[in-house]
């Protein structure tokens, strides 16, 4: 990287170059017309190899191809256009036919030529090995599975089992407050508890906070005291408090991502802190509105510890979070990015989720500088062993939409570069003159 330049790329590296990192290292260098031009191209990419494509939107994606390319022609040489830069415009007429593009490439079947690759022990015959070899592991494999609680030998562990063995935990106690706010949002995010739950008004919620929890206990040994109830033992250990000793993690693997402290992270080289939820908050319009709305909102944040609540028959794994305030420390702009000021922080008294209803996120500095950071989503990684998992993981997209293509018939745009000197050619006339007379 020190000549600024990338060497020994692989198809799948261009392909991930173009679909994530490319529209955020270009946000702070080049013109606006040429970045917004070459993110619009980086976009359709990213459509057309979605796993979950819209036959009635793919018209108007062949459209956007279309002016995305006569955007090309007026920002770059002609020496940039060979037929590779044509075929682009012939790409979902190619969908129409045959369907799906991740059905179709070549990445999962090179991937898997290097597993086979790995069999051969005799150059001389390599067939014999990679048939000897897939016949073998086949065989382990299904042993293993068939076998139930069986600790195989010789055949790597699950993800899941490494991720456990190298993430230990510590016990370690809180203060009685903060497990209090860690047991009310367990209550109020439990579907056995929503019957004794109540959406009380804005005033009333502060209250409800703190008194809802020994409320529940005492309603709990009430119903217990009748000689016929019907209170389950998840309600029962539930309102007893958990135990003030909890268990704390500085990594933890669930529902397909990986996730560290923000601690941690900042010893590492990695990031796996940064966390998404999508929750349902109360919205009004000014201080004196009456009329109250429920209504979903995208929260962004960053993992403060992970701990497993211990209710004694069972445990619950939460997150305590550092919440981005979302009233000035998230925006978007016109190019669709999600930015967020991980300065501003939320309510200090709303931290906790369940580790299941996190969804990763990765934030990158803004390269136009200042103190936003760009959110990129990404996919699990993770699979449950035991799960069959027949949905379709998409892959999100790195923007919310796509940019205006404004000045498309704008002339007033000066289409010559300003960062370098230009090499002016003068035409040899003296050489046409000769030809012409011979």
């Amino acid at each position: 990287m020190k000549d600024l330049k990338l060497i020994n790329l692989k198809s799948h590296d261009c392909h991930t170059l173009m679909q994530k990192l490319l529209p955020v290292a270009i946000r702070g260098v080049l013109p606006k017309e040429v970045r917004n031009t070459i993110i619009r191209l980086c976009y359709f990419f990213n459509s057309i190899c979605s796993k979950i494509i819209d036959p009635s939107k793919l018209q108007q994606l062949q459209d956007e191809v279309v002016v995305t390319l006569c955007l090309l022609e007026k920002y770059f040489p002609p020496a940039f256009f060979d037929v590779m830069v044509h075929l682009t415009v012939h790409l979902l007429r190619e969908i129409k036919f045959c369907g799906p593009i991740w059905l179709r490439w070549m990445y999962s079947m090179e991937r898997y030529m290097k597993i086979l690759k790995g069999y051969v022990r005799n150059r001389h015959r390599p067939e014999g090995c990679i048939i000897e070899c897939y016949i073998a592991e086949e065989a382990v494999e299904f042993c293993s599975e068939y076998l139930a609680n069986a600790r195989t030998i010789g055949v790597p562990k699950g993800i899941e089992e490494r991720i456990e063995s190298r993430s230990g935990f510590k016990v370690i106690p809180i203060d009685y407050k903060t497990l209090c706010e860690a047991h009310y949002y367990v209550l109020q995010n439990t579907t056995v508890v929503d019957p004794y739950m109540s959406k009380n008004e804005k005033w009333l919620q502060a209250e409800h906070k703190r008194s809802f929890s020994s409320w529940f206990k005492r309603k709990i040994e009430t119903e217990l005291a009748r000689p016929k109830n019907t209170i389950s033992q998840q309600i029962r250990w539930l309102a007893h408090e958990p135990k003030r000793e909890v268990l704390s993690y500085s990594g933890y693997g669930i529902g397909g991502y990986y996730y560290n402290t923000n601690d941690h992270d900042s010893r590492s080289t990695t990031q796996n802190s940064g966390v998404m939820v999508e929750a349902e908050s109360l919205h009004m319009s000014t201080a004196k509105d009456k009329n109250l709305i429920y209504a979903n909102m995208l929260y962004y944040g960053v993992i403060e510890d992970i701990w497993k609540l211990n209710y004694t028959q069972f445990k619950i794994p939460v997150f305590r979070c550092k919440w981005v305030d979302n009233k000035g420390g998230v925006k978007v702009d016109e190019n669709g990015f999600t930015l967020v000021d991980l300065n501003k922080e939320g309510d200090p008294n709303d931290q906790f989720i369940f580790a299941s209803q996190a969804k990763q996120v990765f934030y990158v500095n803004d390269p136009n500088g200042g103190r936003w950071s760009v959110v990129l989503t990404t996919k699990p990684k993770l699979y449950d062993r035991g799960d069959v998992c027949d949905n379709i993981e998409e892959t999100p997209s790195f923007s919310r939409g796509l940019p205006e293509s404004d000045n498309i018939d704008n002339e007033d745009v000066a289409y010559v570069r300003e960062d370098c000197e230009g090499i002016y050619v003068e035409e040899d006339t003296t050489s046409r003159k000769k030809r012409k007379r011979t």
